[in-house]
């Protein structure tokens, strides 16, 4: 018995010191440390971005200019390049060449006519009347010939303008009726742009020559200028127009769509760096540092954004000091210590001792 009291003595004394609890840590080591920026004007660079459709600069429809004739050939294509002056299509001229050597016998004939009469004026030979019905007969005659001339010349449809055809509706056969809907669509000179929507405050701040920066639907980007500006608002959209001129390329189709930003457009407002606004089930908020160090969540309305800036529309006021990295884990109440500049490296862990 004696010798067991020593051995539950120490059992005794090892419990104790296991159900003993740990210090707690001091609040100091518990403060993280954190960066932070303020909420101040700052300007943000190609904030304005804008979206719309893809429309030739300049589009010439082409029709043909004489009716009741067939088609005998086409000699263009869509997606073809082709020259002011080009055949695109021909007609069938037979029918008017034989109104043509017809018209042009009568009007040899009336010429040879008027022609006997030249110098019988008041000599009493003929009367005057049918002397001067000779010569309105031929100068009928000659303008009826100079008529079927000019429809034998429109008999081939010519492109107006050099560009690049990106409708066709004729066919070999079809008849020329003069129809709304053109034979074929031109842009010209290929050139297309960009039509973007614009809202009347963005509108204020676009001007003529600006640059912009066009990304098409493949993720494909193209560098444009500000060719246009539209001086009307639509009263019910609220949007205004820009036109940028785009460079000619196989991958900027008439008819697409494509987003603009505007290079050059800078506006200072109250912002900070995307990555000092979170967003989650409660919609944006950032990390107020407080006077004590303690932080606390408040919710943000975003306006325009660029350059890695989110303008701040609504939430603490300018001068406020927000965490940088929306992502810490901090929730309201937490002590921080705050610095500025680069973000604070993470300690390093110790390592563990082999056992």
């Amino acid at each position: 018995m004696l010798r067991t009291l020593p051995i539950l003595m120490a059992a005794a004394l090892a419990l104790t010191a296991c159900g003993k609890p740990e210090p707690k840590k001091s609040e100091a080591a518990q403060t993280r440390t954190v960066r932070v920026v303020r909420v101040e004007p700052r300007a943000i660079t190609g904030a304005v971005a804008a979206s719309g459709d893809l429309a030739p600069r300049e589009e010439a429809a082409v029709n043909p200019e004489v009716t009741g004739f067939r088609v005998a050939r086409v000699t263009a294509d869509v997606g073809d390049y082709v020259r002011a002056g080009q055949t695109l299509a021909q007609l069938d001229p037979t029918l008017l060449q034989a109104q043509l050597a017809q018209a042009q016998a009568q009007a040899d004939q009336a010429e040879d006519q008027a022609r006997r009469v030249a110098d019988l004026d008041n000599q009493g030979v003929l009367p005057q009347e049918q002397i001067a019905q000779r010569r309105f007969q031929a100068q009928v005659a000659s303008a009826n010939l100079r008529d079927l001339q000019v429809r034998m010349r429109k008999m081939s449809v010519v492109a107006p303008v050099s560009g690049l055809i990106l409708e066709r509706t004729v066919r070999p056969g079809d008849l020329s009726t003069g129809a709304a809907t053109p034979w074929f669509r031109i842009a010209r000179d290929a050139q297309v742009e960009l039509a973007a929507q614009l809202a009347q405050d963005d509108l204020a701040q676009v001007r003529r020559g600006m640059r912009a920066t066009v990304t098409l639907p493949t993720g494909a980007t193209a560098p444009g200028t500000v060719r246009l500006v539209s001086p009307q608002i639509d009263p019910q959209t609220k949007l205004g127009e820009v036109r940028i001129t785009l460079p000619a390329r196989a991958d900027i189709r008439a008819g697409g769509f494509a987003r603009a930003v505007f290079q050059d457009v800078s506006g200072s407002a109250p912002a900070v760096p995307e990555t000092a606004v979170r967003y989650d089930a409660d919609g944006a908020s950032v990390m107020v540092v407080g006077a004590d160090n303690r932080v606390r969540r408040a919710p943000v309305q975003t306006g325009q954004r660029g350059a890695g800036l989110v303008e701040i529309v609504r939430g603490p006021p300018v001068g406020s000091v927000v965490v940088l990295s929306a992502a810490a884990f901090l929730v309201d109440g937490d002590r921080v210590r705050p610095v500025t500049g680069a973000e604070p490296a993470p300690p390093a862990k110790s390592a563990t001792p082999a056992r």
